[in-house]
């Protein structure tokens, strides 16, 4: 693929990418997405309900 190109150990393994932004970015910003995504899997959750109602208390309170 044209843009990207691999970093390798000793064993011809490979262990990185370098990715030409310019003529990539739209699949940095996915796979940073897809990296942060993974990252917060493990967090606390709030369901729907919580959230609105969350949200209605708060503007009562600033209103």
């Amino acid at each position: 693929m044209s843009g990207v190109s691999f970093l390798v150990d000793g064993r011809g393994r490979k262990t990185a990418a370098v990715i030409d932004l310019r003529q990539h970015g739209e699949l940095w910003e996915d796979f940073h997405d897809t990296l942060l995504a993974r990252s917060r899997a493990r967090e606390p959750r709030e369901s729907l309900a919580e959230v609105k109602r969350r949200l209605r208390v708060d503007q009562k309170g600033n209103g």
